[in-house]
């Protein structure tokens, strides 16, 4: 298949070093590559592929210097991306809803993935009025905030197997490696479970 990988500008991918949803873009985009796939990576300069790379930015946004709107470079990765579409059997997006509107407009089956947060009230209606081909949630919890979303799947973000090998005791500690912020519930997973 010729597949459109459309990552957020904010990191490369794979990000130097946080960017949790340019990470598992990296993870999917390397392993269509050994699949066989035709894969092109739309995503920023500073990006490393067995793909193709499309820059659509010099280099990450986070790392441009007097950048002050991140949303214009988005906007044209966008238009590049789906005035090429007929060159692709699918487009699979990873930047929200700012894809969403231009969908509807080609042939080519668009995927949108959504990593980020859904229970804001701005962001609902997108979800709503513009729907593509398949929208796909990365946990139920996540898109339980848009009951009536006809969300096609839900797709846990993959990791390489072998990454972090399971253990079966604990040395004692909790490790958290990425954003700390409310809406992933951190302090949860901390909370000690009572027994049953």
């Amino acid at each position: 298949m010729r597949i459109a990988q459309v990552a957020p500008l904010y990191e490369s991918v794979p990000p130097q070093c946080y960017g949790g949803t340019e990470r598992v873009v990296s993870y999917l985009t390397e392993a269509l590559v050994d699949l066989g796939h035709r894969v092109t990576l739309f995503a920023s300069g500073d990006s490393r592929t067995r793909g193709t790379l499309e820059p659509m930015a010099p280099r990450a946004l986070r790392e441009a210097p007097g950048l002050r709107d991140s949303l214009a470079p988005h906007v044209r990765m966008l238009g590049a991306v789906y005035r090429r579409a007929k060159e692709f059997d699918v487009i699979h997006c990873h930047t929200g809803y700012l894809g969403l509107p231009l969908a509807q407009y080609v042939s080519t089956p668009t995927v949108v993935t959504l990593h980020g947060r859904l229970d804001l009230p701005e962001a609902e209606a997108c979800y709503r009025e513009y729907v593509p081909n398949a929208l796909i949630s990365i946990s139920d919890a996540q898109r339980a905030p848009l009951p009536e979303v006809p969300f096609r799947a839900t797709i846990p973000h993959g990791i390489p197997r072998g990454l972090y090998p399971f253990r079966e005791r604990s040395d004692g500690y909790l490790a958290f490696v990425g954003r700390i912020s409310p809406e992933k519930r951190v302090d949860s997973a901390m909370r000690p479970r009572k027994a049953r």
